[in-house]
C-alpha cells in the first residue's frame, strides 16, 4: 500500500514558527505532504530540491508528518480529477510546480525580496500562490517570470 502523509499540529506549528528543521527543500516536501499525495510524489516533486527520503523520515522520526492510512478507494481519483481533460493539470499540481519556481525567484532576490519570499512561503494552496504572483513579476520581470506564469497559467 502507498504511504500518504499529512502534517501533524507539531509540524504546523513548527511551520509557523520557522523551525530551522523546515529549511530548504524539506519546507517545500512538508507543504506537499497534504494527506492526498503519497510519499513518493512529494519526494518526486521535491527531488530539484534535494529532498530525499531521509528527509521524509526525519520529519516522521519528529512528528512533524504522520502517514494516513489509505484504503484503495481513496487511492482512487476524485471526481473531479477522473473529469480533467487528458493533459490538463489540476490546481495542486500547478500549485507544487509553482511554488518551487516561486520559492526559487523569489530567494535570489535576496533582502529586497525578503517579504515577497516570506508571502510566497505562507501560501498552502493554488489560490494564495496565484494571489501573490502578480508581486512576483513586478519584482522579477517578465522574462524572469515566464516559467512561474506556465506552471500556474499554461
Amino acid at each position: 500500500m502507498k504511504q500518504i502523509l499529512r502534517k501533524t499540529p507539531l509540524g504546523q506549528q513548527a511551520f509557523k514558527e520557522r523551525s530551522a528543521v523546515l529549511a530548504g527543500g524539506r519546507r517545500s516536501a512538508f507543504l506537499l505532504c497534504d494527506g492526498v499525495r503519497t510519499a513518493a510524489e512529494v519526494l518526486d516533486s521535491t527531488k530539484g530540491l534535494g529532498v530525499q527520503q531521509a528527509d521524509i523520515d526525519a520529519l516522521l522520526e519528529l512528528g512533524l508528518l504522520e502517514p494516513i492510512a489509505a484504503s484503495p478507494i481513496e487511492l482512487s481519483p476524485s471526481p473531479a480529477a477522473a473529469q480533467a481533460a487528458p493533459g490538463e493539470r489540476l490546481p495542486q499540481e500547478r500549485y507544487a510546480e509553482g511554488y518551487t519556481i516561486a520559492t526559487e525567484l523569489t530567494g535570489k532576490l535576496g533582502l529586497k525580496g525578503f517579504h515577497l519570499n516570506l508571502a510566497v512561503e505562507a501560501t498552502t494552496c493554488y489560490d494564495d500562490l496565484v494571489a501573490v504572483a502578480p508581486r512576483i513579476r513586478d519584482a522579477v520581470g517578465l522574462e524572469r517570470y515566464a516559467p512561474l506564469e506556465h506552471a500556474l497559467f499554461g
